[in-house]
């Protein structure tokens, strides 16, 4: 059994299509191979873990001896958001997806939304959150009218400007859509500027379903440690943890993981690194892609030298968002696994058939018994 394991989620890091993938529009897509191909990839300690032996990546050839097990899974769960990809994780597979509003949301809802925050709307479309804030901004400012978005990802988004709508305010108002609403999740995307000019602030925060007993409440349920890094509290809507911190970017999600590894904790240590996916993968920024990928792996040996004898890394996604695939939404992908540890043999765990087998492994790590078939704990231990 391991004392700890510290779940890191590159979140989109995806590494090629699904055979699915044309029911989602996504065949083509692959996330890490397009940006080394296109932008070059220099990642030498995933290299070393075996990033390279799980499939083709350019500059990245496969090694005879790595330093960590490595695989990859595929998605059995419908759909390709955040909350869909972290819920399979966790054990949880939807066998329907949340509903998706490609045409914006029913007069109806919209009208209830209104008259129970008392508060008019506009927007309510399909749309890049960056680019809706300065199309709508101004009329925002001046009449006191919330930004309603959405995207192809089943999400309610309200977006107002923090001298406008105080914070406190706007997540009342998601709160009222949270009760209301089926969605994934519902989003606050408060931003600051002026004049067209308009920048989102690190102050989202995301509401989510309250998904059925899990992984964490498993963990949390037997006396463990079940710890959430940046949105991880959100996405399973504070379910199952026993401690949590919020992180405004990638280098505090890194920061904060260490320090709870340095504190004398028992159990799991869960990581979202949202960065990936909200600047750099919906914005198609190629070269921020693979700057914020180099930046990671710079800082994993800061993370494995705070690993003790026990513990055990898993480095993982939850979809794909590939920056030079058409559109600017999440893709259809699988995911790269890899397990590193002082105790953990260097092995090839292979294709594994759903994502929830990442969760299973760690409940028979830390717990000792896995829940279901799928742990590929006897693996690498």
């Amino acid at each position: 059994m391991a004392k700890r394991v510290v779940l890191v989620v590159l979140d989109s890091v995806g590494i090629g299509f699904s055979a699915d993938a044309d029911e989602y529009g996504d065949r083509g897509a692959n996330t890490l191979g397009h940006i080394a191909d296109s932008a070059g990839l220099d990642i030498p300690n995933m290299h070393r873990m075996g990033i390279g032996n799980i499939a083709p990546l350019y500059g990245i050839p496969p090694l005879g001896t790595t330093s960590a097990a490595y695989g990859m899974a595929k998605e059995v769960s419908k759909g390709k958001d955040t909350t869909t990809g972290h819920w399979e994780i966790a054990g949880q597979i939807l066998e329907e997806p949340f509903p998706t509003y490609p045409n914006g949301f029913s007069e109806d809802i919209m009208k209830a939304f209104e008259e129970a925050t008392g508060k008019g709307t506009i927007g309510n479309k399909v749309a890049s959150g960056t680019a809706i804030i300065n199309e709508l901004g101004d009329e925002h400012v001046a009449t006191g009218k919330l930004i309603i978005y959405t995207s192809a990802d089943s999400v309610f988004q309200i977006a107002a400007h923090e001298d406008i709508v105080p914070l406190e305010d706007l997540y009342k108002y998601c709160e009222i859509a949270r009760k209301q609403l089926k969605v994934g999740r519902v989003i606050a995307r408060p931003f600051v500027g002026a004049d067209g000019n308009y920048t989102r602030t690190a102050n989202r925060h995301d509401y989510s379903l309250e998904p059925s007993d899990n992984m964490l409440t498993r963990i949390k349920s037997a006396g463990k440690d079940s710890i959430g890094v940046g949105k991880i509290f959100d996405i399973y809507a504070g379910k199952g943890f026993t401690d949590h911190v919020y992180t405004k970017s990638n280098t505090e999600g890194i920061d904060k993981t260490i320090e709870y590894l340095q504190q004398d904790n028992n159990g799991l240590i869960f990581t979202n690194l949202v960065d990936f996916d909200m600047l750099f993968g919906h914005r198609r920024d190629l070269i921020g892609y693979r700057d914020a990928l180099e930046y990671f792996d710079q800082r994993l040996p800061e993370i494995t030298s705070a690993m003790g004898d026990d513990d055990v890394l898993i480095i993982t996604a939850d979809h794909g968002n590939d920056p030079i695939f058409k559109g600017t939404d999440h893709t259809r992908e699988h995911i790269p696994i890899l397990v590193y540890g002082k105790k953990v043999k260097p092995v090839n765990i292979g294709f594994r058939s759903t994502f929830a087998d990442i969760g299973t492994t760690i409940e028979e790590l830390l717990l000792g018994e896995a829940p279901s078939t799928g742990s590929f704990a006897s693996m690498i231990v």
